[in-house]
C-alpha cells in the first residue's frame, strides 16, 4: 500500500518545524537593541532566552554580555524558556510516534498511531507559538522587557521569526498527520456495523405472536370426516411414493353364466361340485329338473 499523502506531508513539515524551533530557541536573536549614546553607531545588542551578544561591524561578536537591567528575570523570558523546551520534547515524541505509525517499510501503516502523533505535534506547535507570540507582544514594552530608554530602539530578531515559522510548520504537520484518524475511524465504524448486537432487541407490541394450542380431536373426527375414510399420515406418505415401471393393461372383465355363481379361478365345494355335474348330465332339456326344485 502506498503511503497516504497526508502522512508524507506531515513527515516533511514536522522535522522542518523541529529544526526551526530548535534554532530559534538556542540562538540569541529574539530582540535587537541598538542606538546607544555612549557606544559606536554600528553596535547591536542581541538578546535571546539564554544569552546576550554584542556585535560590531569592525569586531567579532562577543557573547556572554552582563545583564545589568534584569532582562533574564523578566516573566516573558522565563515562561518562554519553559514552554520552548516542552515544545521541543513534545516534538521529538511526536516524530517518534509518527515514524512507528507511518511505517514506510511495511505494507500497511498504523493509522491510529499516526493520528496520535499528529495530535502530539499539533500540541507542540501550540506550545512554541504561545511564548513566541507573548514575547512579541511585549517586545517594545520596556517595563516588562527591560531596555535602555530612548534614543535606544528595539526590533524583532531573527530567532523570533524562526520561532514563528517553526510553530506554523509544526501545526500544519501535526494537523496533516492527525487526518490519519479518518481511515481508522471508518474501519472501526465498519466493524461495529458488522458486529452482532450485545443483546437481543426487545420486540414491540405489534410483533408479539400468540401460538394457540391445537385442539385434540378424536380419531373418528380426525380421520373419518364427511363419511369418507382418509388414510393416516403414515399410510398417505407411503401411498404417495411413486413406483418405477410402466403401467400394464388389465384384461376386460368376463361375463359368466355359471348357475352356481362360481367365479373364474375359484373352486366350489366337493358336495356341490358332484351334484352340479350330475344335474347337468340328467337335465338336458329346457324344463327345470327335480334337483333344482
Amino acid at each position: 500500500m502506498r503511503t497516504p499523502v497526508v502522512m508524507i506531508l506531515g513527515m516533511v513539515l514536522a522535522p522542518c518545524g523541529l529544526l526551526l524551533t530548535l534554532t530559534g530557541t538556542l540562538t540569541p536573536g529574539w530582540r535587537l537593541v541598538k542606538g546607544f549614546l555612549d557606544q559606536p553607531v554600528d553596535v547591536v545588542l542581541y538578546q535571546g532566552l539564554w544569552d546576550m551578544c554584542r556585535e560590531q561591524s569592525s569586531s567579532e561578536r562577543q557573547c556572554g554580555q552582563p545583564d545589568d537591567l534584569g532582562y533574564f528575570a523578566a516573566e516573558p523570558v522565563r515562561v518562554a524558556r519553559g514552554l520552548m523546551i516542552t515544545s521541543l520534547a513534545a516534538t521529538a515524541l511526536g516524530l517518534l510516534l509518527a515514524t512507528v505509525g507511518v511505517r514506510c517499510w511495511q505494507d500497511e501503516p498504523h493509522f491510529a498511531l499516526a493520528g496520535l502523533s499528529g495530535v502530539v505535534l499539533f500540541a507542540a506547535g501550540l506550545l512554541s507559538l504561545i511564548p513566541v507570540s507573548w514575547y512579541n507582544h511585549f517586545l517594545a514594552d520596556r517595563a516588562v522587557l527591560p531596555a535602555q530608554s530612548s534614543p535606544v530602539t528595539v526590533q524583532v530578531g531573527y530567532s523570533l521569526v524562526l520561532g514563528y515559522l517553526g510553530s506554523c510548520l509544526l501545526l500544519l504537520g501535526g494537523f496533516s498527520l492527525a487526518l490519519s484518524f479518518a481511515p481508522w475511524c471508518a474501519e472501526r465504524c465498519r466493524s461495529c456495523r458488522k458486529a452482532p448486537p450485545a443483546r437481543a432487541r426487545r420486540s414491540s407490541i405489534s410483533t408479539v405472536y400468540i401460538d394457540w394450542p391445537e385442539p385434540a380431536l378424536t380419531p373418528a373426527i380426525k380421520y373419518y370426516s364427511d363419511g369418507q375414510h382418509r388414510p393416516r399420515p403414515v399410510q398417505l406418505g407411503a401411498a404417495s411414493q411413486r413406483k418405477a415401471g410402466f403401467p400394464m393393461p388389465r384384461p376386460p372383465p368376463k361375463a359368466y353364466s355359471n348357475p352356481v355363481e362360481v367365479l373364474d379361478g375359484e373352486k366350489a365345494p366337493e358336495s356341490h361340485h358332484g351334484e352340479s355335474s350330475r344335474s347337468t348330465r340328467s337335465c338336458g332339456s329346457a324344463l327345470p329338473c327335480d334337483s333344482d326344485l
